[in-house]
C-alpha cells in the first residue's frame, strides 16, 4: 500500500424523521441523494401511504394544486422532475398545468421507491415505521425515540416533519374543514366558515356532487384567492430589499413595486413573486412586534395574493356565483346553535359596532384555516418536547422555535445540534414554509449542512 493509510470508509449516519407528510418526504429524499455521504433514513409515520399528509391525501380530481406543475418538482436543482414524472405515467400536462393534489401525492411517495427496504444493492437505506411517535429526546450516543407500541428507536439525528397543528374535529353542529362529505339533501343550505383555498376546494366538491342549494362563504375581510395567470417576476436582489424596515414601510414599498411592474406592462404578480425568495428574510428581520402587526393587519392580504387558486377554479366560482347559487358575505362568525327542527342557526356580526346578525342553515363547514391554537392541536410528540422544556414555541405560537438552520431550540434557548424541525411545523422562524418551492428548499439546504457535518465527523455515532 505504499506506507500510505487505507482510505476510512465514509460513516454511516441514522437519521429518525416523525412524520411522513409531504416535508418529511422532501427532506428523506434530499438527505437520500446527497452525494458523498452514506445515510440511513426512518420515517415514522402511522399511515400506509408516505407524502400525502393533510394536503395530498384527497382522491378527489377537482381538488387541484394551486401552484403550476413547473415550480413543483421536489428537487431545486432539477425544475423539471416533476413533469418528467408526469409524462412516464401518461398524463397529459405542460409546465403551466394545474394537476390533482392526489397525483402529487403519489409523485412525492413514489421519490422514496429507490431506497425502499429490499435485498437489491444500494436498497435498503429507508425504513418506514408504521406508529406514532409519542417522545423524541436526546442522549449521549444520539436520539431516542419511544413509539406508541413500545418500540424504541435509536438514531443519530432526528428531525420533526409533523407538519400543520391541524385543529380537531369542531363540536356539532360544525363539520370540519377536512370532512368533504356533502349534505344528503343537494337543496340543503350550505355555509363555509372561511374564503382560502380549502372553500375553494369544498365548494368544487358540492358542484361537482350536484349539490343545487345555495352555498354562503363568510370570512371576516371578504377576501378570495386571488387567480393564477402570466407572472413575469421582477428579479431582486438583497440590496433591493427594506430589511429591517416596518410592516407598513414594507407594505408601502411593495406597493410601489407593484406600480413598477404595471408600467412595464406586467401585473402585480410580477411583484409579489420577485419578491417571494426574500420574504423570510424579511420576517427574520423583524422584531416580535412587527410580526404581530404584519399578523393583524397584513397577513391575510399577502396570503390571498401569494397562494391563488388555478384559472380553472375562478371559473366554477365565477359561474356559480353569476347564477345566484354562490355568495360572498363579509362577516365574522361568532357562534352556531342546533335547533330543535334540526337547522343550524348562526349568530354574526358584521363591522366593529353593527348589531349581530344571523343565517340558516343545514350544513356548516368550518374552514377558517390552520393558524389557531398550536398547543391545543398540537401532535403527541410535539406535546411531550414542549412540557419537557426541550422544545419551545416561537413567541407568536406559530410553531417551534428553531434557529435559521432549523436547529430545534429549549425553553432555555440553547440550540439542539441532534434535534431540528422543518416545515410548517417550524414556521414561527420562517413564516413562508408551507409550499412546496419553499419546502424543498429547506429541506436541501439541510440534508446539505448535515452531510458536511457527518462527512466531517470520524469520530465515534453521535
Amino acid at each position: 500500500m505504499d506506507g500510505g493509510v487505507a482510505p476510512v470508509p465514509p460513516r454511516r449516519c441514522h437519521v429518525l424523521i416523525v412524520g411522513g407528510g409531504a416535508s418529511g418526504v422532501l427532506m428523506a429524499a434530499h438527505l437520500l441523494k446527497q452525494p458523498g455521504t452514506n445515510f440511513d433514513v426512518t420515517i415514522v409515520e402511522r399511515g400506509d401511504l408516505l407524502g400525502c399528509g393533510i394536503a395530498y391525501a384527497t382522491d378527489d380530481p377537482d381538488h387541484l394544486l394551486n401552484t403550476r406543475v413547473v415550480q413543483m418538482s421536489a428537487y431545486p436543482d432539477d425544475p423539471e422532475h416533476f413533469l418528467r414524472w408526469l409524462d412516464t405515467r401518461g398524463i397529459e400536462a405542460e409546465g403551466s398545468s394545474f394537476v390533482g393534489r392526489g397525483t402529487y401525492g403519489r409523485y412525492l411517495a413514489s421519490l422514496l421507491d429507490p431506497w425502499r427496504d429490499s435485498d437489491a444493492p444500494g436498497h435498503g437505506r429507508l425504513h418506514h415505521v408504521r406508529a406514532e411517535c409519542l417522545r423524541v429526546e436526546e442522549i449521549p450516543a444520539g436520539v431516542e425515540a419511544l413509539l406508541q407500541d413500545g418500540r424504541v428507536i435509536h438514531a443519530d439525528r432526528a428531525i420533526l416533519a409533523t407538519g400543520h397543528a391541524v385543529p380537531v374535529r369542531p363540536d356539532p353542529p360544525l363539520c370540519g374543514g377536512w370532512d368533504f362529505r356533502p349534505p344528503a339533501d343537494p337543496r340543503a343550505t350550505v355555509v363555509i366558515i372561511g374564503t382560502g383555498l380549502s372553500m375553494v376546494d369544498h365548494v368544487a366538491t358540492l358542484l361537482s356532487a350536484g349539490h343545487l342549494g345555495p352555498i354562503h362563504c363568510l370570512s371576516r375581510r371578504g377576501l378570495l384567492p386571488q387567480e393564477h395567470a402570466a407572472s413575469h417576476p421582477i428579479t431582486l436582489t438583497e440590496r433591493d430589499i427594506p430589511f429591517g424596515a416596518s410592516v407598513s414601510q414594507v407594505m408601502r414599498w411593495l406597493r410601489a413595486l407593484v406600480r413598477v411592474a404595471e408600467t412595464q406592462g406586467g401585473t402585480w404578480r410580477d411583484a409579489v413573486d420577485g419578491m417571494r425568495p426574500h420574504v423570510a428574510g424579511l420576517w427574520q428581520a423583524w422584531t416580535v412586534e412587527e410580526r404581530a402587526r404584519f399578523l393583524r393587519h397584513a397577513a391575510v392580504w399577502w396570503e390571498a395574493h401569494r397562494h391563488r387558486m388555478p384559472p380553472i377554479s375562478t371559473g366554477r366560482l365565477s359561474r356559480a356565483a353569476a347564477q345566484g347559487q354562490l355568495h360572498f358575505r363579509r362577516a365574522t362568525f361568532e357562534q352556531a346553535d342546533l335547533r330543535p327542527d334540526g337547522r343550524i342557526e348562526l349568530r354574526l356580526t358584521g363591522r366593529p359596532g353593527s348589531a349581530p346578525d344571523r343565517l340558516e342553515a343545514d350544513h356548516v363547514i368550518d374552514c377558517r384555516g390552520i393558524r389557531r391554537n398550536t398547543m391545543e392541536h398540537v401532535t403527541c410528540v410535539l406535546r411531550n418536547l414542549l412540557e419537557q422544556g426541550a422544545a419551545r414555541l416561537d413567541l407568536l405560537r406559530l410553531g417551534l422555535d428553531t434557529s435559521p438552520g432549523c436547529h430545534l431550540l429549549s425553553l432555555d434557548g440553547s440550540m439542539s445540534v441532534k434535534l431540528y424541525a422543518i416545515g410548517p411545523a417550524a414556521r414561527g422562524a420562517f413564516w413562508e414554509i408551507t409550499a412546496i418551492p419553499d419546502i424543498r428548499q429547506q429541506t436541501a439546504d439541510l440534508a446539505r449542512a448535515l452531510g458536511e457535518t457527518v462527512g466531517a465527523t470520524t469520530g465515534p455515532r453521535g
